[in-house]
């Protein structure tokens, strides 16, 4: 199993780190089984698992439920669980009791979007044993004070701003740090500036590693298709294409046959 250890190794040696969203047992097991290094309960599970809008709908119930099933799934693997919505903003105890709750549930470290007012939070949780992984750029927690999914930093000033908070972020005690859609100048500005690594979505090759959401990656959801993403499978059509042969086998009494039966 990897540790936060291995991070900065990864950084050191100049080995891209690999990362991919996971909410369930089942897809759990099967990464437990491939090569990427480390997964990560994203709050996008209310998205993609539960049919809503945004990442706000996510609630600390819904991340320990996930992350559980997660951890059941993948014993091997690193597992980092996100803060969910406002759960860093009601004070240092009670994040401090949700970052607990998702550590009980298998993660060895949480993600925490932002970086003003959290300084002294994180630097709380890693002094408490609680690995904290940062989040900057587009954070989507903050979809609507951003104006909706558009790409950060683009500006002068914003990029400056987005430096000075992943330094501010390295300086509290992140042990790596997500930059979500952000210019590749920028990205690489902010990776060769930090001694942690970055990972990044949307924020060119120039990062430490790279996550994508598991689903989008493996073509499940055909509608997302935004710039940053690869699809390296077409699992939706071939998922829609076995389900409409088993219903044409019932249909047709080809299935269930003697094999599948009990004498």
């Amino acid at each position: 199993m990897k540790t936060i250890l291995d991070f900065a190794a990864f950084k050191k040696k100049n080995q891209k780190i690999t990362m991919l969203t996971c909410y369930d047992y089942t897809f759990a097991k099967l990464l437990n089984q491939s090569d990427v290094d480390t997964l990560l309960v994203g709050d996008s599970v209310s998205q993609v698992i539960h049919g809503y809008p945004t990442t706000l709908h996510a609630t600390v119930a819904m991340m320990e439920l996930h992350t559980a099933a997660v951890a059941k799934g993948a014993p091997n693997k690193f597992i980092i669980s996100d803060m969910p919505f406002l759960s860093t903003r009601k004070g240092i105890k009670h994040a401090v009791e949700v970052a607990g709750t998702l550590m009980k549930a298998g993660a060895q470290a949480v993600k925490i979007e932002g970086a003003k007012g959290h300084e002294k939070l994180i630097q709380h949780l890693v002094e408490s044993g609680i690995p904290v992984m940062g989040h900057l750029g587009l954070t989507p927690q903050s979809i609507h004070q951003l104006g909706g999914p558009k790409i950060q930093g683009r500006d002068d000033a914003s990029a400056e701003n987005i430096l000075n908070d992943a330094l501010a972020l390295e300086k509290a005690g992140c042990f790596s740090l997500v930059l979500e859609c952000i210019p590749t100048e920028l990205s690489r500005k902010v990776t060769y500036a930090l001694q942690i690594p970055t990972i990044g979505i949307g924020a060119s090759a120039h990062t430490s590693g790279q996550v994508l959401v598991l689903q989008d990656m493996l073509g499940l959801n055909a509608d997302f298709k935004p710039k940053f993403l690869k699809k390296y499978s077409n699992a939706a059509d071939t998922t829609i294409a076995a389900i409409n042969s088993y219903v044409a086998e019932v249909r047709t009494q080809k299935f269930p046959q003697a094999q599948h039966s009990y004498e």
